[in-house]
């Protein structure tokens, strides 16, 4: 794992005995953490997420959403949220909620997920934020499974057009500070790709999609081949149902 991230698991394995309270924010890890979150343009919470509560939020929260790390609940990131975002993020919602559930019945295990939303910020705009969701069980120091979220303001990437970084899982490497290569796992269409997925999705025909793009229907089908070649999909029926699992359509 990075070696910056590192830092979370220290924490982590510091306050978990403890169910994250009474964090002492002058204890110098907490320093060293809200000192990463500066230089990186990052804020991060820690939730039980069986309770639906979260537990502590580190100091950023204001600077990048204008909620102060006290008052931060589930319910801003839903009001902040771009409208072009709500359904793709009450997507992941459900999706981390039924991992902790898995992993509650299990009592044991972790997993990641990982993708970007716009959210407004302070001045009223919006900003490109990577979400990075670090969930575990824990039987200490009561049973339940805890939920670190990071987010990270990537408005410096600017190859995802259409499209959204995804990843989800176990694998560790995943979770570290973003770089140009990570936020392109899960977005392998083009731009062009992604809008003929999209105008398949509303239920365009091949001759309609050639029609709205200027293309030639010959055109399109390369396309769609072309996606099915990239997503290792037998049919496009098939990778549209994935990506609208995914939030991504």
């Amino acid at each position: 794992m990075n070696e910056d991230y590192s830092l979370f698991f220290r924490f982590i394995e510091a306050y978990t005995p403890s169910g994250f309270q009474g964090i002492d924010l002058n204890d110098p890890l907490i320093l060293e953490l809200e000192e990463m979150m500066e230089d990186h343009d990052q804020f991060f919470y820690i939730a039980d997420i069986i309770q639906m509560r979260v537990l502590f939020t580190s100091r950023r929260s204001k600077a990048m959403i204008g909620i102060a790390p006290e008052d931060v609940t589930p319910y801003h990131f839903m009001e902040a949220a771009h409208n072009d975002d709500i359904q793709r993020l009450n997507l992941g919602r459900s999706k981390i909620i039924k991992m902790a559930q898995d992993l509650f019945i299990a009592k044991k295990g972790y997993g990641l997920l990982a993708t970007n939303y716009k959210f407004r910020n302070p001045s009223g705009g919006y900003s490109d934020i990577l979400v990075q969701a670090y969930i575990y069980y824990t039987s200490i120091p009561y049973s339940t499974v805890f939920f670190l979220k990071v987010h990270t303001r990537i408005d410096w990437h600017k190859k995802i057009k259409h499209g959204y970084h995804y990843s989800i899982g176990t694998d560790l490497s995943c979770f570290r500070f973003p770089d140009d290569d990570m936020l392109m796992i899960g977005n392998v269409f083009s731009d062009r790709e992604f809008e003929i997925l999209k105008l398949i999705e509303s239920g365009l025909s091949t001759e309609e999609i050639g029609n709205k793009l200027f293309i030639s229907p010959h055109t399109v089908n390369t396309h769609r081949r072309n996606i099915l070649e990239k997503s290792g999909k037998e049919s496009v029926a098939e990778l549209i149902y994935e990506l609208m699992e995914r939030g991504v359509l």
